[in-house]
């Protein structure tokens, strides 16, 4: 009778436990009106990266796929798209650094319940990405093949590729705002809101993709070209769709009655706050580039072996960059609201979740690295290079789940000069000058390059880690 009676009971709480599982997806899916510092944590931490891990699995497919119809085009293509994202790094990192202090500024307002100011602090950045991308814009168009012979593309990519380069730079104002516009939402708490628009832009990426590459049905052949017109045609229309719910106020944050002209002082302060998120990303994505331009002289198979490589642990690093992001909203929110323990302890707890998840999937890449290149290439020495590099990198996956969701944290607080010193350090003092030791040096070539990247990562993890736990990220005032 005891034990039925046990058995009855352990039913009715499993039963429970799921539908309150359920419950809050679906209300994480949805979109929720809690508030975030007031909440049980495991359920804010939920509620929060659901819709962000759903966002960055998205993102994370549209890399695979664009690189999928490039890749039928040949190693030139994908070389081509390899270098070009080697360059758009900067308007990357620039796009980072605003939307980091973006988020940081609008959660800390909402922690602090000052949801007209956090419309202030949006509307800033838009004006701000706005004018940024247009002076990007003219000189990366103009200057398109200049760029690629300077990172050592070969003859025919520079004649006869050229044009995808200059397309990605002159649409770089959709990447600008997408970014900006998904950090306000991010940082109100409204995740879903992100996760749909990213949905949108590389939804219609993927559909698009085919068509204007291949020229299906009543679209032009475009090639290459193709690949960069849909990306920029999908990313605009969910800019479209961002900024009508910005100025709808349908949101959290709403930019609706707020007069559109320029605050110099918030903008100042933007830019300050903002400078050590682009620095730290220049700083780390610089890297990338000097590793593009260290295995171009291995040949475009390697290179583009390597870019494939690089694109399938992109697939699996966004979904945890999402975690990430959760993290860093929670820590804003949670300062704002002067609840610094419990933006700490959100952040061990998202670092654990995040290290097990990377920890499975290495297991995949170490294990089956070939079948997971072979779904976007049949080159024997392509494979071989894309082999190498995958399994290689995975070794260190465990250690970047920790770091990346550190990193994040101390961006979500306003503390951007720790991020940059930890990135100065192991991206210019380790990893490129161990790179290039390894690779020209000592002869390892592309092998001494991969694992330059995963021994810079791990030494970013343990530094990273060590001075989050010291705490002084807790007293800063955005």
């Amino acid at each position: 009778m005891v034990r039925q009676s046990i058995n009855i009971l352990s039913r009715k709480l499993k039963e429970r436990s799921l539908s309150s599982i359920w419950k809050d997806f679906k209300e994480a899916f949805g979109g929720s009106e809690q508030d975030y510092t007031k909440i049980p944590l495991g359920k804010a931490v939920f509620l929060l990266a659901v819709p962000m891990v759903l966002e960055m699995i998205m993102e994370s497919v549209f890399a695979v796929v664009d690189i999928y119809f490039v890749g039928r085009l040949g190693a030139d293509a994908v070389a081509t798209v390899g270098i070009t994202e080697s360059i758009l790094t900067v308007i990357y990192a620039i796009s980072f650094g605003l939307s980091m202090a973006t988020t940081a500024l609008v959660s800390r307002r909402i922690g602090e319940k000052k949801g007209e100011e956090a419309g202030h602090e949006g509307l800033q950045a838009i004006i701000t990405g706005v004018v940024v991308s247009v002076l990007i814009a003219v000189p990366g168009m103009i200057f398109a093949k200049d760029l690629l012979q300077l990172m050592g593309a070969s003859e025919a990519i520079v004649v006869d590729l050229s044009s995808y380069t200059s397309i990605m730079f002159g649409g770089n104002l959709v990447i600008m705002l997408l970014f900006i516009n998904n950090a306000i939402f991010r940082g109100a708490g409204d995740a879903n809101i992100a996760m749909w628009v990213l949905w949108i832009a590389n939804g219609l990426n993927m559909i698009l993709d085919p068509l204007l590459i291949f020229g299906i049905g009543p679209f032009p052949e475009m090639g290459i070209a193709g690949a960069a017109v849909a990306t920029n045609i999908g990313r605009g229309i969910a800019v479209v769709v961002q900024l009508i719910l910005l100025f709808r106020g349908k949101g959290r944050v709403s930019l609706k009655g707020i007069p559109l002209k320029i605050e110099w002082q918030r903008i100042r302060h933007l830019i300050s706050i903002s400078l050590g998120g682009i620095a730290q990303s220049l700083i780390a994505t610089s890297s990338w580039i000097f590793m593009v331009r260290i295995i171009s002289n291995f040949g475009s198979e390697v290179l583009a072996g390597y870019t494939i490589g690089i694109r399938i642990i992109i697939f699996t690093l966004l979904p945890s960059w999402g975690l990430s992001n959760a993290a860093s909203t929670l820590v804003g929110q949670n300062l704002g609201a002067k609840e610094p323990e419990r933006a700490e302890k959100a952040v061990w707890g998202v670092a654990r979740i995040n290290m097990i998840f990377l920890g499975a999937l290495s297991v995949l890449f170490i294990v089956f690295p070939g079948w997971f290149v072979r779904l976007f290439t049949d080159d024997v020495e392509v494979v071989k290079a894309g082999v190498e590099c995958l399994r290689i990198v995975a070794y260190g996956f465990t250690f970047y789940g920790m770091g990346m969701v550190m990193i994040q944290a101390f961006n979500g607080a306003g503390d951007t000069r720790t991020p940059t010193r930890i990135n100065v350090f192991t991206f210019w003092m380790i990893e490129i000058p161990l790179a290039y030791l390894l690779a020209m040096i000592v002869g390892m070539e592309q092998t001494g390059v991969f694992y330059a990247i995963i021994i810079a990562e791990s030494c970013m993890t343990i530094l990273a880690a060590w001075l989050f736990r010291k705490g002084k990220w807790k007293k800063e005032v955005v």
